[in-house]
């Protein structure tokens, strides 16, 4: 296994807080997200790598079955408490490539919000479309760092410390503004070959930190929980003095999730 997919099981210790460190994803994705796959309720959803259900919650409050598959155990815990009112949702402990519903279950829709890049790439696109019904769609979206115009400053200048502590960006700095950053999703669906893109967008917001809670937000970030000590503590008292600094004590990060739909293709008949 990739050291990417090694760092999947990171998330799991940090289960307590993550629901509430990361943003929810806009409002404006969910409304595209069912207008470009037609779902409705109580249509049967697949979500892959639900953590503590921050994706979920926002469909199980619509009004659809969800079966929610979820790696870490903490997580997969979490994700049970804040859904235990909705007796149409379902966890269950599993990875997405080890798990398998029950007999001749299909799902209306897969999706999968800051997770797929976490799954093995050798099996989840025939995975998904072997447990879709047909016509069915796999949408996928992340949570990423963008540098739109006029982004904060700060960005830049903690570069300095984090190439000083060896986990610098490793690319031409700032990186291209996110209207201008290929969707990388859209050309797997099409190359797996068992998807068409029907849909795909980007959305952009931004949300205002204190130190406190812009460290609980990278506590939550799969890099800096690996990160050696030695190497953080440094990090995180640089990032306060620098804050402390400011009048208001904060800084505005933004945030962008490219949401892309694919639509199962026809099997083959032989």
């Amino acid at each position: 296994m990739s050291r990417d997919l090694r760092l999947r099981a990171t998330f799991d210790s940090v289960a307590a807080f993550y629901q509430d460190a990361r943003p929810d994803y806009p409002d404006e994705l969910y409304s595209d997200l069912l207008a470009t796959t037609g779902v409705t309720p109580p249509a049967h959803l697949l979500e892959v790598g639900c953590g503590p259900g921050k994706a979920t919650l926002p469909l199980a409050r619509m009004g659809f079955r969800i079966s929610a598959v979820e790696l870490g155990g903490a997580l997969a815990a979490e994700a049970r408490h804040r859904l235990a009112e909705f007796a149409d949702v379902s966890v269950v402990t599993s990875s997405f490539e080890g798990w398998e519903p029950p007999t001749g279950v299909r799902f209306d829709l897969v999706y999968a919000a800051t997770a797929w890049k976490w799954v093995d790439p050798e099996v989840k696109y025939a995975k998904a479309a072997a447990l879709l019904t047909q016509g069915g769609h796999l949408a996928v979206w992340n949570a990423d760092h963008p540098f739109p115009a006029g982004f904060d400053p700060f960005f830049t200048e903690i570069q300095q410390v984090y190439e000083e502590i060896g986990e610098g960006h490793g690319g031409p700095w700032p990186p291209p503004p996110p209207e201008d950053q290929p969707d990388p999703i859209a050309a797997e669906f099409e190359a797996s070959g068992h998807f068409t893109v029907v849909g795909s967008k980007l959305y952009v917001w931004a949300v205002r930190y204190t130190a406190d809670e812009y460290i609980a937000l990278l506590d939550t970030f799969s890099g800096h929980i690996a990160m050696d000590p030695a190497k953080r503590e440094p990090l995180y008292q640089e990032i306060r003095r620098r804050l402390a600094a400011r009048s208001d004590g904060r800084l505005t990060r933004h945030w962008s999730a490219v949401l892309t739909v694919g639509r199962r293709r026809r099997a083959a008949v032989s």
